[in-house]
């Protein structure tokens, strides 16, 4: 692999390590309804902020989100929808492999 490919895949890996947690997935989906503020999902997780923002810094380092900070409240969206098709292709291997699991029993 030449060394400038290299870095590309190298740079490719770091961006999908972002996703590579159930939290930043959930929360990548959620994404797709609209701007969610970070107490929203405080709340809806049931872990305190601090672990909230860790996880959407790392999507935001990664390039899928942005934020928009109102006040003393901060705002995220998907700042490359596309991730969805990601999530959606992901979701079909899933769906492909319980299938062939669940033929391989009938």
């Amino acid at each position: 692999m030449e060394a400038m490919n290299k870095r590309r895949y190298e740079a490719k890996a770091r961006v999908l390590k972002a996703l590579a947690h159930p939290t930043r997935l959930w929360m990548a989906e959620q994404l797709a309804d609209g701007e969610r503020c970070v107490c929203e999902f405080v709340e809806a997780i049931g872990v305190d902020f601090s672990t909230v923002s860790k996880h959407l810094a790392i999507l935001k380092q990664a390039g899928f989100v942005e934020d928009d900070k109102r006040g003393k409240q901060v705002f995220y969206r998907l700042k490359v929808p596309c991730i969805l098709n990601f999530l959606g292709c992901v979701e079909a291997v899933l769906i492909s492999e319980a299938q062939e699991q669940a033929d391989l029993v009938a």
